[in-house]
């Protein structure tokens, strides 16, 4: 663990300050003395030499990163992969500049989805004013017209979105390996319909406004002077508390609040509502899902909110690895038996693709996916 410079400095000022602080009157010389110290000290300069600025690019070429031909990201200029520990010591900031790469990726993929699959990017919800929060799904131009077969996908928790396995696996592995790009293509080449969910974008962020605190007249009866030592003591506080936050996180991130969007407020909600308003209103004949991690959840939860019209609508589902759960999702057993009969759980095993894999639940049988189906 790394200890940064700034607290070898403090600390040993704060610790004399508490033996002082304990001694008597004598003492308060050097509690003076101490404490004109430590106000001399520039804490944001010495801040500066523990974290470099959260400011990062905003474009892979910032970062002085691209994909090449395989589809890899590599830096421009050494041709290495993507390295996490840029700064050693400082996980933080690390982290913090891998999740703006991230960032940057998701709308690097978003534009994959429509230059190179030919998508369509649909808002939503599809009634949505002007002013409210909106997220997005994506679809192929038949998506909803096409007689025979439409293909719809959903990718699990986290940090993923909309055309994406796992981000992880595109900055480390490649595009085919953490995308959907490879699924959607040959859907297309099959004769699919396609739709993409986009299951986590549910709010929004926007900066918490500042609340301004009017200071209350004090109309008690207490002496003036207690009320000074009292204000006195409160300030003294208050600076003591911003001193250590200021310590603690000397780059203060903005405050944020979330604005969640309508009837898409979590997954679950999301897959009830494309369903609603996309895949229940088109043409097919025959719709197909592919589910990765807590998509399968969402479908099953679609299933016991829509069971009839999923029956209806739905030939089969193919769940990757799926957290779904019948008995606490509280699933009918004409929904177990409906699972049991067309849908089909690949998970991670050693074992040879399309083994048997055993299962404590009485829903769709589980097989090898012959690897690990981490996305």
């Amino acid at each position: 663990m790394s200890i940064s410079l700034s607290f070898l400095i403090l600390y040993p000022i704060w610790i004399n300050m508490a033996q002082i602080q304990q001694g008597g009157p004598d003492e308060k010389e050097k509690t003076t003395a101490l404490k004109d110290l430590l106000s001399r000290i520039d804490l944001d300069e010495l801040m500066k030499k523990d974290e470099p600025p959260l400011d990062f690019p905003d474009t892979l070429e910032g970062f002085e990163y691209a994909f090449n031909e395989k589809g890899q990201l590599r830096h421009i200029k050494t041709g290495e992969p993507f390295v996490f520990n840029y700064r050693e010591d400082l996980h933080r900031w690390n982290q913090k500049r891998y999740e703006a790469l991230g960032e940057i990726i998701t709308k690097y993929v978003y534009e994959l989805l429509e230059k190179d699959c030919n998508l369509k990017k649909i808002s939503i919800p599809i009634d949505a004013t002007e002013s409210e929060p909106k997220s997005f799904i994506f679809m192929s131009e038949d998506a909803l017209t096409n007689p025979q077969k439409l293909m719809v996908l959903i990718h699990g928790s986290g940090v993923v979105r909309a055309g994406q396995w796992a981000r992880r696996l595109i900055i480390n592995e490649d595009l085919d390996s953490g995308t959907q790009i490879p699924f959607i293509k040959r859907a297309m080449d099959e004769g699919y319909g396609v739709i993409v969910l986009n299951p986590n974008e549910n709010y929004i962020e926007v900066e918490k406004p500042k609340i301004h605190v009017q200071p209350s007249s004090d109309c008690s009866d207490e002496p003036a002077e207690k009320r000074e030592r009292k204000d006195k003591v409160s300030k003294e506080t208050k600076k003591r508390r911003d001193f250590y936050e200021k310590y603690r996180n000397p780059q203060r991130e903005k405050e944020m609040m979330q604005l969640y969007i309508r009837e898409n407020g979590s997954p679950e909600e999301h897959a009830v509502y494309v369903w609603d308003h996309f895949i229940a209103q088109s043409a097919a004949e025959n719709v197909f899902f592919v589910a990765h991690s807590y998509g399968g959840l969402a479908f099953v939860e679609l299933m016991i909110q829509r069971e009839a019209d999923v029956k209806n609508k739905v030939t089969a589902v193919a769940l990757t690895d799926s957290v779904h759960n019948v008995w606490h999702q509280e699933a009918g057993k004409t929904i177990r038996e409906w699972m049991r009969e067309n849908c089909c759980n690949w998970v991670s095993s050693s074992e040879p693709l399309d083994t048997s894999v055993e299962s404590m639940l009485p829903d769709c049988p589980r097989v090898s996916a012959a690897c690990s189906t981490e996305m």
